[in-house]
């Protein structure tokens, strides 16, 4: 590996730092190893660049898209990698919501999750809509973290059936680049006030109180996770912590037999299904509506 690949390597490492992330790690590996281009983008490419929260409407079900990086306004990391804002998502599902056009709403669903801000907020808002429409929730088929702590609130899951869900947890991170530096003949002296200023700072080694702290803020946001999961998927807390809530994806079948999905299927199959549903409430509707006319 050559000097500038691993100085470039290890500047993406440290940009996650200090973060809270609710995403799978595996995909996360995968996004850090990919080289980014050196140019810049302005906040206006940018936010031009992350996933449109455009929808597709069939038939009275509007399908909402919810996928990449999950962040909780564009940056550079849904930019480069295709990502969803929990801002636009938001105001996305807020128009469905608030349209007569739409009479349910599918979540599709290919995340690998991201960071948590914003996520308990939204994933809140979207358990206080049920009743008002039906949402469903499609893992079609990557549904990880905090893309499955958004969908657990839906009324329904649905995996598809090459798809997988769960990695309900949260991790941080911190990277000592002390070593590195001392190799390139640098050294980095922070000057600070405030004892916990520069506490967990990559130029040195991560102290017991450091480590400490970031634990501190890993566990509190598990522990929103796994209340939220909880209350969407109407089990325990205890049940999720001691089930399915240990980190790891579950393939179709799997979740479904765990408690993460409420069944297997296609998003085409749920689109399908809600728009029968739709069509036989508004049959009923009319019917009731010409019985109440005849009565008078």
């Amino acid at each position: 590996m050559s000097n500038d690949t691993q100085t470039n390597n290890t500047s993406h490492l440290i940009a996650t730092c200090g973060d809270v992330w609710a995403i799978e790690s595996g995909r996360m590996r995968a996004m850090l190893n990919t080289r980014i281009a050196a140019n810049r983008l302005s906040r206006e490419e940018i936010d031009a660049a992350t996933n449109p929260t455009t929808f597709r409407q069939e038939r009275g079900v509007a399908v909402l898209p919810l996928y990449g990086p999950i962040m909780y306004r564009s940056s550079m990391w849904t930019a480069y990698f295709g990502g969803t804002s929990v801002e636009k998502w938001g105001r996305a599902f807020d128009e469905l919501v608030a349209s007569e056009r739409v009479g349910a709403i599918v979540i599709d669903v290919d995340s690998p999750g991201g960071t948590v801000d914003g996520v308990p907020e939204l994933a809140e808002h979207v358990r206080s809509v049920r009743g008002v429409k039906p949402i469903i929730a499609v893992s079609n088929t990557f549904m990880a973290s905090a893309a499955y702590w958004i969908a657990s609130a839906a009324d329904e899951i649905v995996v598809a059936p090459s798809g997988e869900a769960g990695s309900i947890g949260v991790w941080s991170m911190h990277v000592d680049v002390s070593g590195l530096l001392e190799k390139f003949g640098e050294k980095v002296t922070l000057i600070w006030a405030g004892k916990y200023k520069v506490e967990g700072n990559p130029y040195e080694p991560l102290t017991e109180e450091a480590r400490a702290a970031i634990q501190q803020d890993v566990d509190h946001y598990y522990g929103l996770f796994v209340d939220a999961v909880a209350n969407g998927r109407n089990v325990t807390a205890k049940a999720v912590r001691d089930g399915y809530g240990q980190g790891r994806m579950l393939t179709a079948k799997a979740a479904v037999e765990a408690g993460l999905a409420n069944r297997v299927g296609t998003l085409t199959e749920v689109v399908a299904n809600q728009s029968r549903l739709l069509g036989k409430r508004a049959a009923e509707l009319r019917r009731a509506e010409l019985e109440r006319l005849c009565g008078e």
